[in-house]
């Protein structure tokens, strides 16, 4: 079973044991064009579900990335500060923003797994 889940908000959330890795979908990528820019939060910081937990800036808009569950800021993708490229290449992947150590593994139940994103996706447009 995969352990991938999406928000409305086009966010990824991939759980590895206490720690969810976020990042934005390959749609969000998409709509915002070229990543400029990356605002990463401090490690230590405690986000709560529904927190801003990174801005990013592209050519056409700067957004929030929200943290999809709360917990500590454990990791941060300094990689993005030098090559905020990296979202729009890998967006699940290299292009990652942070990472959380959660504070209540059950939040990931009221999140999209991957079929019912694409679903949304195909309702959204």
């Amino acid at each position: 079973m995969s352990t991938l889940r999406y928000t409305k908000d086009h966010e990824w959330i991939r759980l590895d044991g206490e720690t969810a890795t976020i990042g934005i979908t390959n749609y969000a990528q998409e709509q915002l064009g070229d990543v400029v820019f990356v605002e990463l939060p401090e490690v230590g910081k405690e986000v709560a579900a529904g927190d801003e937990a990174a801005v990013v800036e592209s050519v056409k808009a700067a957004s929030e990335v929200y943290a999809p569950v709360a917990g500590e800021v454990v990791e941060v993708n300094e990689a993005l500060t030098d090559a905020p490229d990296k979202v729009n290449e890998d967006p699940q992947g290299d292009g990652w923003f942070v990472k959380i150590k959660l504070a209540d593994k059950s939040a990931l139940d009221g999140l999209m797994d991957e079929d019912a994103y694409k679903a949304f996706l195909e309702e959204s447009a």
